[in-house]
This record gives structure tokens, sequence and C-alpha cells, in this order.
């Protein structure tokens, strides 16, 4: 179940390969896979318009604010390279764009595709404001049935304030939160103590990798707890479990109502885990249950068939005092009905 993450040493020395444009015409950031490559190319350098740029340079990631660096298509269809876009030859920042502003940029318009494709989905929108403008989704999903789910990248270490108050605002403004976490980043703690899954994201390649929680010790008699989940391996973790990583490709994930959710695949095999469990403490509950008959079998066995030492006396067991029943009524010789105190001495009623 384990797995390494394949952001380190990846991103840094190929970061065009994560370049978000934007476009002067929409006035929008706009990512190579909305387009085919041959409208990008008529917007681009060379032989475009130029109203495709370069979405960091225009933001002053690296470079000026409102730098309109424009932007190559490369790549092509069933080649060895994924069709991205590409600065000029020369013409990109000298150590290229910082890996961590690259990743969040494009770590939102990622999510943002993904959602989309997602069956359950009505709307979804970048940068938007929550409705009391308390808080800016990086990526705020309506589904079908009204349910509104954030999904929010970062990319910087929070403390575990921070994230709370963030976590907080979004759940009383009745928002699901869904944090994606940029690889190697140490997630607070907080997020397991809230019950939440972690998800790292690496944009590149499309990848999710989660942690899962191998299973807790268990103590005497666990069987007769009421939650035996830690007890197998489970997602999202408990705080301070020990964890193992998970990566799967990020259309393999789904989207609902409580978020982002497993791939089937591992959904059923932690469900498997789960149901073994579950049968386990079934086996152990009942083979208790046998073993406390039997002793109670061997002790009243035990004080009917001691043996008598020399020199002791069998202590005996008193029986049972004999039940006393009420003396009976008397009743009329002739008709048998009880009789007045005063006529027990005739034995008989008057008339009978």
């Amino acid at each position: 179940m384990s797995g390494a993450s394949h952001w380190e040493g990846r991103v840094d020395g190929n970061t065009d390969l994560l370049v978000v444009g934007f476009d002067l015409r929409t006035g929008r950031e706009v990512h190579v896979s909305e387009q085919p490559a041959q409208y990008w190319r008529a917007c681009g350098y060379p032989h475009g318009d130029a109203t495709l740029i370069c979405g960091y340079c225009y933001y002053g990631i690296d470079a000026p604010r409102g730098t309109r660096m424009p932007l190559v298509v490369r790549g092509r269809l069933g080649g060895q390279v994924r069709t991205h876009f590409a600065h000029p030859p020369g013409q990109a920042p000298a150590a290229g764009h910082h890996p961590e502003s690259v990743w969040h940029l494009n770590s939102k318009h990622a999510l943002a595709r993904w959602a989309r494709t997602q069956p359950a989905v009505a709307a979804v929108h970048i940068e938007q404001w929550t409705p009391q403008r308390e808080r800016r989704a990086d990526v705020l999903v309506t589904l079908i049935d009204g349910t509104r789910l954030d999904l929010e990248v970062q990319r910087e270490p929070l403390t575990d304030a921070y994230f709370q108050a963030r976590h907080h605002d979004y759940a009383a403004q009745d928002i699901r939160d869904v944090w994606f976490w940029r690889p190697g980043l140490q997630v607070p703690h907080a997020v397991l103590a809230e019950g939440l899954p972690v998800w790292f994201l690496d944009p590149a390649f499309g990848q999710v990798t989660t942690l899962v929680a191998r299973p807790h010790v268990r103590p005497y008699q666990w069987w007769q707890l009421s939650d035996l989940a830690p007890f197998a391996p489970h997602h999202p973790p408990c705080a301070l479990d020990t964890t193992e990583k998970v990566n799967f490709a990020l259309d393999a994930l789904g989207l609902g109502q409580r978020g982002a959710l497993l791939p089937r695949a591992l959904q059923e095999q932690l469900h498997e885990d789960q149901r073994k469990v579950q049968a386990l403490a079934r086996q152990h509950a009942n083979e208790a249950g046998r073993a406390a008959l039997e002793r109670f079998a061997r002790q009243g066995r035990s004080h009917r068939l001691a043996p008598r030492l020399p020199g002791r006396s069998v202590p005996r067991i008193a029986a049972p005092a004999a039940r006393t029943l009420p003396p009976p009524k008397p009743q009329c010789e002739v008709c048998s009905k009880p009789l007045d105190p005063r006529l027990i001495p005739y034995g008989r009623h008057l008339l009978c």
C-alpha cells in the first residue's frame, strides 16, 4: 500500500510543463487542455497575435508585475512530451519560475478541470469569494444537490490555529473544505484531529497521494469496544497514527457530498479489511462466551463433587425452606361455598 512521493527533485528542472497561460482577450487564466493546440498557436508566439501570455510573469511571479511574455505551444498529439505552454527560447527567468508558486497556480487549474469531469458537479469557479465574502476559495464547487465544496490548495506550512480558523469559517458557511497540500509539506496536526483526510497533489503528472493509517495495537478484550475501525487499515487516519502513502491518478479520485472520495478499488480493499476485523471480533466474543460458560459449569461441578479431605468436613448446603401455604378457607358441606366465620361451627349455611 506504500508509495513514495514523486514531487522531490522533479519539478524544479521542468517548470515549463506546469506553465499556466493568461488570455488577454478574455482576461482569465487558461490551461493548454482547454483548447486544441492549433487554437493556442494562433494566440501565442511566434506566429500568433501574442494574446496568450505567461500567467506567472503577468502576476509578478519572478518577473515585474504585468509582464506580458508570449507563450509557445510545444508538444504534439501522440508525441513523447505532452502538449504544454512554454516560454520562448531564452525568455524564461534565469532559474525558472519558483516551483511553489508554479505548483499553486497549476494545482488550482488541475483541480478545476478534474472537478468539471465529475458527474455530481453543477458548477466550478476558480478564486471565488464565499457568499459572506469572508473567504476566497481556490476552487469553489457546487454539486447538483446544492452542496458546496471548497478545494483548497496549500503550498506553505500552516499553524494548527490558522488552519482551524479557516476550516471553521467554511463550516459556518455550510461549505465543506477539501485540502490539497504540496507534496513534502508538513501538514498541521489539526487536520487529522478534525477527522479530515490528507491529500497531496502533483499537478505535473496528475497524481494524488493520500495517507492510510495502519491498524492500532489491540488492547485487552479489544473486541468489546464499540468502534472496531481503528484495528484495520483506515482512512482518514486518527491523530498520531502511523501511516502509509498511497498514490493514484487524480482522475481516479471521486467527488461527492463528503468531499474527495478514494478510488473504488481502494475503498473496497479498506472495506474488506474492516469486514475481516469485525469477523475476528465476533470470533473472539464467541470464544470468550464459551469459555465463561465452561468456567461456570466447572465451578458448579466442583461444589457438588468436592472430595472430602481428612480432618475437614464438607460443608452442608442448607436445603431451601419449605414454602408455607395459607390454610384453606372453610366451605359449606352442602354447596361448597365459603362459610361466614359465625357458621363455621355448624359446617353449613342456614338454608342448605
